[in-house]
């Protein structure tokens, strides 16, 4: 989520609401401090979403691919990751008694919300079929280190589904067994039901909206729900899921609900993921509604907190290499061809019209025959039309522009200018008193005002009792 898929979500925005679209504002970009986050790796110019998120969740930059490791692991080399783990901003909230939580709609187990609770020398060590196939034991799945490592996140959602069930089951939404499911004889959501019940909390495991909207976020204090086997639908296919699905908009209030219930505060890690793979499809159009999403659940947030006692950071992982351009005309259909102002379309050097949208690499290359771009009048109304590229690739990449950090709340004002990406984990853990700042001059300040706070209340409440 760069500047230009910002800004270009912002002139969507605008314009499904039928205005020119230019002058609106995304939700987040209301906040009243920005600043800019450096996302390179530390031996890779150009980032993948493994080492960011470790970054900013942990506080140390490191190699490309690996998960919750610092810069001495090896990429796929399991013999490396033994004493190389990093604790993240999730860890140390749970140590400081806060409640803990993670939405997203890609897997759970994906790269980004991975960062914040698994160590893997490779992100791709999604399920213990994956471990097998990489001949990487004794190394452990990220799938199983969520539910024996880490039972006591209070709010896990996402997708996933299928690395936590066992290769001969059934999914509950597919009827059928899948190819990741896992070969150890475990399902892991069972034993996370039963680790719950074990504890005696309140607790409930869910994978389709229905069983989504009968959670009731005052009497349950623990939710697990995976909503797909792989990744969740994109906002725009969302309808089409044959056991339905909340959005990240939903999940996020629900989360929110469960986990403020704390009087010692919680984190929330909250990924709008498939930004990203849209992208990486160069299909703008589900990439852009998936940013309008995102946006709808920051606002959800906004919402449910209050200012002065919540830090809300909306940052991303990475950009990618996403351009908007031309001299289209003000309110010009952002998915649209470049117009004349006329009534017709500007042409390029081939004599063909060209988009506002456009992309350095990927699927959409236009290259036929190395020399004649296609005329694309009619071809770019379908949702997964894949936007022309320079340079034809499978995938598009990413790409190593700074992204921007917008925050509002206790310590927001520390993000002021440019900034390496792993200074946000700090930030974060100063404005929360956890980790290396749980003994911090400040936080110690802060600990005396609210037991000085409290003995008053304390005191007040006496002294109507006995009047």
């Amino acid at each position: 989520m760069g500047v230009t898929t910002v800004t270009a979500a912002r002139i969507l925005k605008g314009q499904l609401q039928g205005r020119t679209g230019e002058e609106g504002l995304l939700n987040f970009e209301k906040f009243p401090y920005i600043g800019l986050s450096k996302v390179y790796n530390q031996d890779f110019q150009t980032p993948d979403s493994a080492a960011t998120a470790t970054a900013f969740l942990s506080g140390v930059k490191t190699n490309i691919g690996v998960v919750g490791l610092d810069g001495r692991s090896r990429f796929r080399n399991c013999s490396t990751a033994t004493g190389t783990e990093v604790s993240s901003m999730l860890d140390w909230s749970q140590s400081a008694g806060k409640s803990t939580g993670i939405v997203t709609n890609t897997r759970i187990t994906h790269a980004t919300p991975a960062a914040a609770y698994a160590h893997a020398a490779y992100r791709g060590w999604e399920g213990d079929v994956d471990i097998r196939d990489d001949n990487a034991e004794p190394c452990i799945d990220i799938s199983k280190q969520l539910i024996d490592d880490n039972p006591d996140i209070n709010v896990i959602m996402g997708g996933g589904r299928r690395t936590f069930l066992r290769a001969d089951e059934l999914d509950p939404e597919t009827n059928s067994n899948s190819s990741d499911g896992r070969l150890d004889g475990r399902n892991l959501i069972d034993d996370w039901e039963q680790y719950q019940a074990t504890n005696g909390r309140r607790y409930k495991y869910v994978w389709n909206q229905s069983g989504f909207d009968s959670v009731d976020p005052e009497t349950n204090d623990y939710l697990l729900g995976l909503f797909n086997p792989s990744h969740m639908e994109y906002e725009l296919d969302r309808g089409d899921d044959t056991g339905g699905e909340p959005s990240l908009e939903e999940m996020t209030e629900k989360a929110i609900r469960i986990l403020r219930k704390n009087p010692k505060g919680y984190f929330l890690l909250v990924e709008g993921g498939r930004i990203d793979h849209a992208h990486h499809g160069t299909r703008a159009v589900k990439s852009l509604h998936e940013t309008l999403a995102f946006d709808d659940a920051v606002q959800k947030a906004v919402d449910l907190t209050c200012e002065s006692d919540t830090l809300i950071i909306v940052t991303a992982d990475h950009s990618h290499p996403f351009s908007i351009g031309g001299y289209a005309s003000r309110g010009n259909d952002i998915f649209g061809l470049v117009d004349d102002n006329a009534g017709g379309y500007q042409v390029a050097q081939d004599g063909k019209p060209y988009t506002t949208i456009a992309y350095g690499n990927g699927p959409g290359s236009w290259v036929l025959d190395d020399t004649t771009r296609p005329d694309i009048t009619n071809d770019i109304t379908d949702a997964d039309y894949e936007f022309q590229a320079v340079v034809p690739l499978y995938s598009e990449t990413h790409s190593i522009e700074d992204v921007a950090i917008y925050a509002r709340g206790p310590m927001s004002h520390f993000f002021h200018g440019v900034h390496e990406q792993h200074y946000i984990a700090h930030v974060m853990a100063y404005a929360a008193c956890v980790g290396d700042y749980r003994r911090s001059v400040k936080c110690d300040r802060a600990r005396r005002r609210y037991l000085s706070s409290a003995w008053q209340a304390l005191g007040q409440r006496k002294r109507r009792r006995y009047r």
